[in-house]
Formats: structure tokens, sequence, C-alpha cells
């Protein structure tokens, strides 16, 4: 095969993984613009050397390596900012070991096997176990918080309070409309939302948020919906903290985890 045939397969695989890089670069950083400057920075390094690509990774596991050395090299630095979040963040985060929420975060959001991760942080895998073990412990051991769920369908609302209430944060309540969710959250106002999409009178998870966001910014989010693609368009802000359906316990035992440690989520437009 010619390196012109090839260049435009390594494009399009790139192209097709990149959303879900800048997710994972979000959850790091706690913002997508500062996750979309560490993903820009992996670009501009595959463009300078391919040869990472050339090897026997899988063309994802490569991509993400690429942007491990980035993110080790400037020194895991999340979100800029100065309000009270921010540095209570920062402060949760600096306890922690280093390279746990990475670890999980592969593991469970971008659901990489350990030898996948193993590659992408270039550490051997027991060494990842390890690592993952620890951040369950730690992260799951720090928060704890009031949680509210925007889900229509009675059997996911219940199973996923369920698996928040396991972590131990209270559920607030279970709002099925915008209109249900707006009230809840101005009457309880929750340290964190977990929200749906498509709601029960095909009104707009996303609206209800973003109702919420006006009057609490500072509250973290986590969307778990079965239709990520309309989040992950990079045409407009984006959540950090994004489960695809149907979804793990682990997936939400870990982003629930990590949205705890960050004060604020940008507000997403419909």
């Amino acid at each position: 095969m010619s390196a012109q045939t090839a260049s435009p397969d390594l494009s399009d695989q790139i192209a097709q993984d990149l959303p879900y890089l800048r997710r994972y670069a979000r959850a790091l950083t706690g913002s997508q613009a500062s996750g979309d400057r560490y993903a820009i920075a992996t670009l501009e390094a595959i463009l300078q050397d391919r040869s990472l690509f050339e090897g026997e990774l899988k063309p994802r596991v490569a991509l993400y390596r690429c942007f491990h050395a980035i993110w080790s090299s400037s020194g895991a630095t999340m979100s800029e900012g100065s309000g009270d979040g921010n540095r209570r963040a920062q402060a949760l985060l600096a306890a922690l070991q280093p390279n746990t929420r990475e670890a999980l975060l592969l593991s469970t959001v971008e659901e990489f096997g350990i030898e996948d991760i193993s590659n992408i942080m270039d550490t051997d895998r027991d060494d990842v176990r390890h690592l993952i073990a620890t951040a369950r412990k730690d992260m799951e051991s720090n928060t704890r918080g009031r949680v509210m769920v925007i889900e229509d369908e009675p059997i996911i609302a219940a199973d996923i309070s369920a698996i928040v209430e396991d972590l131990g944060h209270d559920i607030i309540g279970v709002a099925r409309t915008r209109t249900e969710a707006v009230e809840m959250g101005a009457s309880e106002r929750p340290d964190l939302i977990l929200a749906d999409i498509q709601l029960a009178d095909n009104s707009s998870g996303i609206d209800a948020v973003n109702d919420l966001l006006a009057s609490m910014p500072d509250i973290p989010v986590i969307f778990i919906t079965a239709f990520p693609e309309r989040l992950l368009t990079g045409d407009r802000p984006e959540p950090a903290f994004l489960i695809s359906k149907p979804y793990r316990e682990e997936q939400v035992q870990s982003a629930v985890s990590q949205a705890m440690f960050f004060a604020s989520t940008e507000t997403l437009r419909a």
C-alpha cells in the first residue's frame, strides 16, 4: 500500500476517534476549551511525526498514546480558573496518586482494555490495574453530594439512582420533563445533575440543563444518552462528561466520581 493510499485512511481513522479523544480530554481538564487545546496539540504532533501509527498499535491506541505524551509532559494541568470551584478541584486532584484518574477513565468511559491502557500510558499492566483500583478507592471516598436525575424511562432512572446511591450520594429526585427538572433544581439545588437528552414530553434534556445552569452555573452535569453524536459535534459547547447508552455500571460510577471534583460545567446549546 502506498503512502498516498495510507494517509487518507489514517486521517479517516483519526477523524472517527477524535470526538471521543476530545470527550476524554474534557473529562480530565473539566473544560471544553482546555481539553480541546490538548486535542489540537495532539493533532499537531501527529502532523509532525506519524511514526507512532506505523507500528503495531491500533490507530485509536496510538492516538491516545500521543495525547498522553503531551498531557504528561505538560504536567497534566486541568482547566484554568481562579474561582472557588476550580480551587476545590485542584486541591482534590492534588491529593490523588498521579495517573489514577487517567487509568480509570481510559478503562471505564473510553472502554480500553488493560493492555491498551498500558500502551497508552507507557507503563506495565500490573501498574494499570493498581492505578485503576487506587482511583476507585480514592475518588469514591473523597466526595459526597446531592444528585438530581433527569430521565424519562423509569427503569433506567431507578438503575442510575441505585448506582449513584451505592457511591454514597443522595438522590434528591427524578425529573421526567424539562419543566419538572427546572422546578426540582430550583427548589433542591443539587450538587450534580445526570441527564438524558430526549425526555417524556419530547422536551430536551439539553434545554432543561441550560435552564438550570443559567441560575446555577457551577453544577457539574453528566449526560447519559443514546444520542452522543448530538453532543459530540465540535460546533457547540459540549459537556465535560458524556456516557453513551447502553451504559455499564462502572462507567456511571467513574463519571460521577470524576464530575464531583469539578464545580462548573459549560452551558450547552440546544
